[in-house]
């Protein structure tokens, strides 16, 4: 099989925009989590998230580019703009266009689009849609038009698998690029749900942390007593994966090495894992058997760790039977303890925040964890602040509604 690599990183999160602010950030100790002010939230359970300033949209972008690609889209854009820059890739010819893809996955894609269009059509009619509507709101056209953008004519399309489909999107580029189908792979995820009818929606499914709407800051706490359900975050996650050699004959700065990926399902509950946690073990185990590494070798777990009672625990179970042999020297964290829960694009972004931390040496902290579950016992959380720490091997897990899992491996070069 051939190697694959990852040569650029790009994001937007509540916490920056760009790689540089989200680590600066991140290793601060800094949350994202805000009040909504952007619509009504008076009737609402859950009234906080990882939201992202619109001026961020408004420095990006025209009017017209504004009225014809929904957030989701806007953010895919500002995070591939980096990544392609930071991997200093261009395509110089049609072979070279054939041989690179896209693969960008969403959750939920054109929510807020779709909302704002049901609602014009109920008060004005159908002459009031727009011709933008419907490609503003699918979510394969993130991919469509960073493809159409960068002229990357290889395998393009998206992933969508609620909240692994960042991960699987990556996953899937690196099959691709080791099986010669492809040598170059702009993949990841983006989301923008933050909005009445998402918040309303995740709120009916009582998932959504409630208890904390006049102290932003603390809701998103993983595997903490005081958990009481996910904060829904915005944003987007980009990396540019490449074949190893294909890479180093254009002398490009390499980040790090992808190694393994696995994806199983639950076929449990479309929206609780199982008590056992076996889907979370089995994938962890076959991602690991695809790396050709044992349990000893990883030393960060980038956990899905999304602050739900009863997910976190089933989480850190399954951990313990994977790590048992080791468990006092891993360390795992949650990092949606500062940007909240970005569904599709959570994966993606913590495939970033797993390769600053092998490339930093240090361990972003889970946010909020002053009380930590009994289940946890024995397992560095790194809470409240970050750790200095060797880091040659990290896990990043993503778990998704439908029972649908997906778990990374990446290691230093």
């Amino acid at each position: 099989m051939r190697r694959v690599v990852v040569t650029g990183m790009g994001m937007i999160t509540a916490i920056g925009c760009g790689v540089d602010d989200n680590w600066k950030n991140l290793i601060s100790s800094v949350s994202g989590i805000k009040s909504f002010d952007s619509f009504k939230t008076d009737d609402l359970p859950s009234k906080v998230g990882g939201v992202i300033s619109d001026d961020l949209i408004d420095n990006n972008f025209s009017d017209k580019e504004k009225r014809k690609m929904d957030k989701f889209i806007l953010y895919s854009l500002i995070a591939t703009e980096e990544a392609i820059k930071n991997a200093g890739c261009e395509i110089k010819d049609d072979n070279e266009a054939s041989r690179s893809g896209v693969i960008i996955g969403s959750g939920i894609g054109g929510l807020s689009t779709i909302y704002e269009n049901s609602v014009l059509l109920k008060e004005s009619g159908p002459r009031k849609i727009s011709p933008f509507f419907i490609p503003s709101s699918l979510i394969n056209l993130a991919s469509g038009q960073v493809s159409i953008k960068y002229n990357f004519k290889g395998p393009n399309h998206s992933t969508v698998t609620a909240c692994a489909s960042g991960a699987h999107a990556i996953g899937d580029s690196f099959r691709l690029i080791q099986m010669d189908k492809a040598d170059l792979m702009i993949a990841g995820g983006t989301e923008a749900a933050i909005c009445r009818i998402g918040i309303a929606g995740f709120c009916a499914l009582r998932a959504l942390s409630t208890k904390f709407n006049n102290n932003p800051e603390s809701a998103s706490r993983p595997f903490d007593e005081e958990r009481d359900g996910f904060v829904m975050g915005d944003g987007a996650g980009i990396l540019i994966l490449e074949e190893y050699e294909h890479a180093k004959k254009r002398n490009a700065n390499i980040l790090a090495e992808i190694i393994g990926y696995a994806s199983s399902g639950d076929a449990h509950h479309i929206t609780s894992p199982p008590d056992d946690g076996n889907g979370a073990e089995r994938c962890v185990l076959s991602a690991l058997n695809d790396a050709q590494k044992t349990p000893d070798d990883i030393n960060y777990i980038n956990a899905h760790g999304t602050s739900t009672p009863v997910g976190d625990k089933i989480e850190v179970e399954s951990v313990k039977k994977v790590f048992s042999k080791n468990l006092d020297k891993i360390k795992m964290s949650s990092t949606k303890s500062s940007i909240g829960h970005l569904l599709g694009a959570s994966g993606s972004v913590e495939s970033i925040y797993s390769i600053l931390s092998i490339r930093n040496k240090k361990l972003p902290p889970t946010l909020n964890l002053t009380n930590p579950l009994p289940e946890a016992k024995g397992l560095d959380l790194i809470p409240l602040n970050p750790i200095d720490h060797q880091v040659n091997c990290v896990l990043t897990n993503s778990f998704g509604f439908g029972g649908t899992n997906a778990s990374l491996i990446f290691k230093s070069i």
